[in-house]
C-alpha cells in the first residue's frame, strides 16, 4: 500500500505561509519550532502593548517616529505617574526600549548652554555614570527648545517580552526617572 503525503497550509502569528507534509512528523517538528521561536513582528509587538496598556487602563497615544517601528507615548505611568515612551527600533527589530525623559529647570538649561564643549562632554559623562550605576541608558537630548535627560531600560530577551516584564520595566523607569531627577537637583 502506498501513502500519499498529506499536505496541510498554516499560518503563524507573522502571518507567513507554511506547507507541511503532516505525514512527516519531521517536518511537522519543524513547523512547531518555528511557530514557536518566531520573534514577534513590529505590528505584533505593537499591537500586544497596546492591548497590555488598554488592560491596565493606561491612556496612551501614537507618536510619528522615523527612527522606530512603532513609538507609544503613555501619558501617566508607574508608580510616580511619569509620561513614559515605549518603542521598538527600526535598527534593532524584536527590543523593546521604555524610556521616560527629565526636563531640566530653566536655570539648569541656561548653565548647560553656557557650557563648553569639554564641560558638556564632562556633564555627559558624569549623568552617564549615575545611570549606569542604577542599571539605566541615558542620553542628553533637546526637545522644544529644552534640554532633557532621558533614561531608558531595554527588553532584549525577545522570547520573554510579555505583559508582567513590559510593566515591570515601566516600574523600573519610573523609579530610575525620580533618581535621576533628584541626582539632577543635587548635582547640577
Amino acid at each position: 500500500m502506498i501513502f500519499l503525503p498529506k499536505f496541510r497550509i498554516f499560518l503563524n502569528s507573522s502571518f507567513e505561509i507554511y506547507v507541511i507534509d503532516t505525514s512527516n512528523p519531521l517536518d511537522l517538528e519543524s513547523y512547531r519550532s518555528n511557530f514557536k521561536n518566531s520573534t514577534m513582528s513590529a505590528s505584533r509587538m505593537r499591537d500586544n502593548v497596546e492591548r497590555w496598556l488598554i488592560h491596565e487602563s493606561l491612556p496612551f497615544d501614537q507618536v510619528k517616529s522615523e527612527e522606530n517601528s512603532f513609538q507609544i507615548l503613555v501619558k501617566h505611568a508607574g508608580q510616580y505617574g511619569i509620561p513614559v515612551d515605549i518603542f521598538e527600533p527600526k535598527a534593532q527589530l524584536g527590543i523593546l526600549v521604555i524610556g521616560a525623559k527629565i526636563e531640566m529647570k530653566n536655570n539648569q538649561i541656561i548653565r548647560y548652554r553656557g557650557f563648553t564643549e569639554d564641560e558638556r562632554t564632562k556633564f555627559a559623562t558624569k549623568v552617564s555614570d549615575f545611570c549606569n550605576s542604577i542599571e539605566a541608558i541615558s542620553k542628553i537630548i533637546n526637545e522644544d527648545g529644552k534640554q532633557k535627560v532621558a533614561v531608558y531600560v531595554v527588553l532584549d530577551n525577545k522570547e520573554n517580552i510579555n505583559q508582567q516584564t513590559m510593566f515591570d520595566a515601566i516600574d523600573s523607569v519610573s523609579d530610575k526617572h525620580e533618581k535621576t531627577s533628584r541626582f539632577l537637583l543635587k548635582t547640577f
